[in-house]
């Protein structure tokens, strides 16, 4: 493939192993800058595994990744991972208090700006003084989203954000993936929920046992639309 510096993504003939699993083989794929990607499929076939290249916690054993065509290993990876942030399923949070995980992507975020982020991802302000043990599954998730949302990457790597909130916090969710596309900003997402993915996605990516069986985009950009 021919790399493409007008894309955000492209991957060559990506594999990747883990022992004698396959988990990616040959993959070879364009994701488009200011737009939303979504990564579908059945349980185990690499949709996570992809989502984890875009910002090199997982590496590939053969093939390439490009970032505005230039290959993911000539950037500094801390540099990359502060552009392209990954919300994961399982969130991972770094302090014990709210306002300071949330002030870990920009350290000079006052309590009302950390007040705005918590009511994008549609948590309460009052959360800013919790301890962030105890959360629940979607709080943290929430919360990881917003921390990530207060240090402004370039790309939201986004791996089943919803899965574990009910359909209000859902709908904000959402919201936050419009705005950010209308801002210029890109997103990609793993999903297993189709009605979101026709609600909110650009393209679609589908992976079956690791290979890449269907790429269609939507004929309308659906996030700058607010459909």
């Amino acid at each position: 493939m021919t790399q493409d510096s007008s894309a955000l993504f492209t991957l060559d003939r990506v594999t990747v192993r883990r022992g004698a699993a396959l988990l990616l083989d040959e993959v070879t794929c364009r994701i488009p800058a200011a737009a939303c990607t979504a990564v579908t499929g059945p349980s185990g076939t690499g949709k996570t595994t992809l989502l984890r290249l875009l910002n090199r916690l997982d590496e590939p054993d053969s093939g390439l990744v490009c970032l505005h065509g230039q290959p993911l290993p000539g950037f500094d990876v801390l540099a990359l991972r502060h552009q392209i942030a990954l919300v994961g399923q399982a969130p991972v949070l770094l302090t014990g208090r709210v306002l300071d995980e949330l002030r870990t992507g920009a350290p000079d975020l006052d309590r009302d700006q950390a007040a705005a982020l918590l009511g994008q991802v549609s948590l309460p302000a009052a959360m800013l003084t919790r301890s962030t043990t105890g959360l629940s599954g979607g709080e943290a998730q929430r919360l990881c989203l917003a921390r990530d949302l207060a240090a402004g990457p370039e790309v939201l790597l986004l791996d089943e954000p919803t899965s574990a909130l009910d359909p209000a916090s859902a709908q904000a969710v959402e919201q936050v993936a419009r705005s950010f596309i209308a801002a210029g900003g890109s997103i990609v997402i793993v999903s297993h929920d189709a009605a979101q993915t026709s609600r909110i996605v650009d393209q679609v990516l589908t992976l079956h046992a690791g290979k890449l069986t269907a790429e269609r985009a939507r004929p309308v950009a659906s996030l700058r639309e607010g459909s």
